[in-house]
């Protein structure tokens, strides 16, 4: 048994003809730094989001930084976030001269938890960055009440969560800005790195245009220090094509999370990931919890591993207790919520070509784990 944590062969296999007939094109044209490949994706995506603009990027890493900067983030100012993400999150904060305020999670969406938010804003406050983990989207209504009480910006991490929904609204539309990944394994991955940065602000949009390009507004003329940081006219091409499919692969997604919970919420000590009514997860992760300790979970992933399934933890050590964040002086346990669950989650293979066969393998065999360590008690 074999079963990818994602199989972008797969995925690959299924749309190969027009990936590369579009490849074929950009080279035939020769134009590969900016060019009508990524004005016409930025276009798409900015309808698919319904926003005025999309700016591509280098990655979505580089989408935060230069969202942060165009918002006006500068040395000795504090952005709230949460401590359970990726460090590409509050990274961009410290690269800006800002410090990053964490903020516990929520224990149903892992999301960061707006009702914590208010008591960690101060003078220095000057934006918050929710991140839609896993592809559920935060509590937006919540947040945009706290923003506009004190005037902060909202930058929204969404790099795993293009095609979430929020009441009906895309993530990235109800912030002042959105920033995307494309990083390969995402529900709209390149074949590369990439990332895309989307907002109704025409002032932002423009800050963001010319960070992107050595801060020049026209050839030749330097207003700012900026980035080298375009999406390149290949991968742009690329992801046309998959952004067409990607509301049906959205939908695939979550017809095999359906299928999950259907098996998964018959074994003891497991919880399937929580959805709230009215929201579209997309499920760029299928994330269970365990009741287990960490030694528990820890046991459970290197038996899937044996097993040939291909199992992840996003995270297993909260940022607040990371080493560059060490001056911060965060104390264990500061952080409950995010720290419990770093322990005991782990994210199973899903993908829109995995198949029903294939999930009953990977259910088949916790639920051996599960039976293995209880006859061992």
């Amino acid at each position: 048994m074999n079963i990818q944590f994602v199989d972008l062969k797969a995925q690959y296999n299924m749309i190969k003809k027009e990936i590369d007939a579009t490849i074929n094109n950009v080279l035939s044209k020769g134009i590969f730094i900016m060019g009508p490949e990524v004005l016409s994706f930025e276009q798409e995506f900015s309808s698919y989001i319904k926003v005025d603009h999309a700016i591509g990027v280098a990655s979505g890493t580089d989408a935060l930084h230069l969202a942060l900067i165009a918002c006006g983030i500068k040395p000795g100012d504090e952005v709230i976030t949460t401590p359970f993400t990726a460090p590409a999150t509050t990274e961009v904060i410290k690269h800006c001269g800002a410090t990053p305020k964490f903020v516990d999670i929520d224990a149903k969406t892992y999301n960061i938890d707006p009702s914590k938010i208010e008591k960690k804003v101060s003078r220095k406050t000057k934006a918050i960055i929710p991140v839609h983990l896993y592809g559920q989207s935060c509590d937006m209504d919540a947040i945009m009440k706290i923003a506009r009480k004190y005037k902060l910006k909202v930058v929204e991490d969404c790099a795993q969560a293009v095609g979430t929904e929020y009441k009906g609204m895309k993530v990235g539309s109800l912030g002042h800005v959105g920033c995307f990944s494309f990083f390969p394994a995402n529900n709209l991955g390149a074949y590369g790195d990439g990332g895309m940065v989307v907002t109704r602000d025409e002032q932002i949009a423009e800050r963001v245009r010319v960070l992107r390009l050595h801060g020049s507004p026209e050839p030749y003329r330097y207003t700012v220090d900026g980035f080298n940081s375009r999406l390149d006219a290949l991968q742009a091409a690329i992801l046309r094509v998959k952004l067409r499919y990607i509301n049906e692969w959205i939908s695939h997604r979550n017809e095999k999370a359906i299928f999950y919970d259907q098996l998964l919420i018959k074994l003891e000590g497991i919880s399937i990931p929580y959805k709230e009514e009215g929201n579209r997860h997309s499920y760029n992760y299928y994330t269970i919890c365990v009741s287990g300790n960490k030694q528990w979970r820890d046991k459970l992933l290197i038996y899937l591993k044996s097993q040939g399934i291909h199992a992840v933890v996003f995270y297993p050590n909260s940022l607040h207790l990371q080493e560059p964040y060490s001056h911060l002086k965060h104390k264990k346990d500061e952080f409950s919520v995010s720290e419990w669950y770093q322990d005991r989650v782990i994210s199973l293979p899903i993908y829109p070509e995995i198949t029903k066969k294939q999930l009953e393998q990977v259910v088949d065999e916790i639920r051996s784990y599960i039976i293995r360590q209880g006859a061992k008690k």
